[in-house]
């Protein structure tokens, strides 16, 4: 009796242990199947588990290590332009196949894969809209469009822009996310990289302000020209910046680069970089900026005054 008993007792602990490890694991499953619906995120650097909620109200920034996980420019928009204000340009623009490029693939079939796949022309976006109230024209870059690489239609949207800009005499500023010139293009890629520094250089002959944001990564024909064309350059943390990659420099120069080469802080220290600035503080650094260049506009009361003024003096 006292062994059926025990053995009873065994045997519910036994079921007990079972049932145990079988809510474990469908604990597990859901807690796995939560993270890949997207409703977590574990951070590159630290590990840490965020609540993806969280993590975007936090612009993408992780609030343990202070990673700055990449955005896209639909994102990046939303962060940086007053709401409400955003007027896009030029997104008529599309990009074409002139060289009948072919490396695994057709140019022409990469490009339709990546319309589809992401939902973007190209990979820039441009527009006008305002910062803190104060009207400007941006441009944002999306890496996840072949690289964010630089073809025909990127000069072109970007040039476009920097034109609208001197004309209505706003500032410019261009967050940069890119890989380079885009190879499937051939010189026509390499054109833009000039097209864009004439562009530029009209709107400072003009006496109007540009702002290049460096984010990581930016490389490559891009930093080549107009990144590095900044009035004021400012980067994000920790952000790659550079021309050729690390590995091809390493070869050449045959020795071992430092851990922190072609990192916004090395360039900060050796002056291509104006300053580093997270990004959740971004928008009201380029705010600030752009209200301390503004055109000072003399109204004719001022006018009217400074005369008084001079006429009193030279009496005097």
């Amino acid at each position: 009796m006292a062994n059926n008993e025990e053995s009873r007792g065994l045997k519910s602990l036994f079921d007990w242990f079972a049932n145990r490890r079988k809510s474990g694991s469908t604990s597990l499953e859901r807690q796995e199947r939560e993270i890949a619906d997207g409703l977590w995120h574990k951070c590159s650097k630290c590990g840490v588990l965020a609540y993806t909620k969280d993590l975007k109200a936090n612009q993408m920034v992780c609030v343990e290590c202070g990673h700055h996980n990449r955005v896209d420019s639909d994102e990046r928009i939303r962060q940086l332009i007053d709401h409400n204000t955003w007027k896009p340009l030029d997104e008529h623009l599309r990009p074409t196949d002139p060289l009948e490029f072919r490396d695994r693939k057709l140019y022409s079939d990469r490009l339709r894969e990546m319309q589809e796949k992401i939902g973007l022309i190209d990979a820039v976006k441009t527009g006008l809209g305002q910062v803190n109230g104060l009207p400007i024209a941006l441009g944002v870059m999306d890496f996840r469009f072949m690289g964010g690489s630089m073809g025909s239609v990127v000069g072109e949207k970007l040039t476009r822009m920097i034109e609208q800009a001197t004309q209505r005499r706003y500032p410019v500023v261009i967050v940069c996310a890119s890989g380079g010139a885009r190879m499937q293009e051939g010189m026509l890629s390499l054109m833009q990289m000039a097209k864009i520094s004439a562009a530029l250089q009209r709107h400072r002959d003009a006496r109007l302000l540009y702002i290049p944001v460096l984010t990581n990564p930016t490389t490559g024909g891009v930093t080549a020209s107009f990144a590095m064309l900044g009035d004021i350059i400012l980067a994000e943390p920790k952000a790659t910046i550079g021309f050729a990659g690390r590995r091809v420099i390493e070869q050449t120069l045959r020795e071992k680069l430092p851990e922190n080469f072609q990192t916004a802080e090395d360039l900060l220290q050796h002056g291509f970089v104006d300053d580093i600035v997270p990004r959740t503080q971004l928008k009201n650094t380029l705010g600030r900026l752009i209200a301390l260049h503004q055109p000072v506009l003399t109204t004719p009361h001022m006018v009217l005054w400074e005369t008084m003024s001079l006429t009193s003096t030279a009496a005097e």
